[in-house]
């Protein structure tokens, strides 16, 4: 089982390169070994492209050693059309003995058929290997497909006193009333940020901080796709000059009533503020197939999605400064944590399971 394990661990590593980039897919990495010898590898890159599998065996140069060699991937072998053909078919086709499977995949279309194929054809198939591991890098489509909503991520920067925004008054001093966000965290930390926006599907703002600080939402400073940008707009307040209208990035509107902008890539989605507001909007981005939201503010919206009890992980950063008054940082109970250090920033990362 520990050569297993080296192997399916090989998986997981080729399988992160995919991250942000195989939406609606998971990642997957897939090796294969011949008299433990890595004779093929390769990874799922993007959604519509090769699978891992197939890539690996593209990647085996003598393909008749492929009848006595073991294949292993981080995540069950597909056995449906979809963009691509059934990983399990070119297995099969390919003779390959055994199979190492990390763990099942939960997506109704595949869970337990492709393995029932290939054991169905004769390959001899351990399931199981490092599945906590396996689970942990497809969190965000383990989440969708089994909880019918996206993996929920919180984010926020608060001074050591514990604010997440100053006063107004000291908004006003520092930036000449000028529309934009006011920094706790240094130049790294808020680069992190990017690289994170690029790793998930959408990205979410309430009303006032999308107001107050007038961001664009996306990636500027990191390379990768931009977020879907999703903001709460009760009242259809955010000036329609702001950078969220500059319909660049697809944006997702969530307000009480629809307005006359609709624009090409701007979506109004209505929704009942008297109602649980965290709940109805993950089963509307659960409708739009989006997997994963990172989730930056402001403290309302943050809260409500604490309160719910709607979140996986929350990442906390705690910058160097003071603002002895402003707006208090969201209530969480802060268990289990991980600290690391962002220069002179500390970075706390909580998850909501086990």
């Amino acid at each position: 089982m520990k050569l297993h394990e080296k192997y399916i661990k090989r998986c997981i590593e080729l399988a992160k390169n995919g991250l942000g980039t195989t939406y609606p897919n998971p990642m997957v990495g897939s090796v294969i070994v011949y008299e433990d010898q890595i004779i093929g590898e390769g990874w799922h890159k993007k959604a519509g492209e090769p699978h891992a599998e197939v890539n690996a065996i593209n990647a085996v140069k003598d393909k008749s050693l492929l009848k006595k060699a073991t294949i292993y991937v981080s995540l069950e072998p597909c056995s449906h059309f979809g963009k691509t053909p059934p990983c399990c078919d070119l297995i099969i086709k390919n003779n390959i003995p055994n199979v190492v499977v990390g763990t099942v995949d939960p997506n109704i279309k595949v869970a337990g058929n492709g393995i029932k194929k290939l054991i169905e054809a004769g390959a001899t198939v351990t399931v199981g290997v490092l599945e906590s591991e396996c689970y942990e890098l497809n969190k965000r489509f383990f989440t969708f497909h089994e909880k019918k909503r996206p993996y929920i991520i919180l984010k926020w920067a608060e001074t050591k006193d514990g604010f997440i925004a100053p006063h107004p008054t000291l908004r006003e001093t520092e930036n000449d009333k000028e529309k934009k966000p006011f920094w706790i965290t240094n130049s790294y930390s808020r680069q992190l940020v990017h690289k994170w926006r690029t790793e998930e599907q959408g990205i979410l703002v309430g009303t006032q901080t999308a107001i107050d600080d007038n961001p664009k939402l996306d990636a500027r400073d990191w390379f990768g796709n931009n977020p879907v940008r999703l903001v709460i707009d009760q009242n259809n307040r955010i000036p329609k000059d702001h950078n969220l209208f500059n319909n660049q990035v697809k944006t997702i509107l969530f307000s009480k009533s629809k307005t006359t902008l609709e624009k090409e890539n701007t979506i109004f989605e209505v929704i009942d503020f008297e109602l649980n507001i965290a709940e109805q909007i993950t089963t509307i981005l659960y409708q739009h197939q989006i997997q994963s939201v990172i989730i930056e503010g402001g403290r309302q919206t943050l809260q409500t999605f604490i309160d719910a009890n709607l979140w996986d992980e929350a990442r906390i950063f705690i910058g160097t400064a003071s603002f002895k008054e402003g707006t208090k940082a969201p209530i969480l109970t802060r268990k289990n944590i991980e600290k690391h250090p962002v220069y002179t920033d500390e970075l706390l990362i909580l998850r909501n399971y086990d």
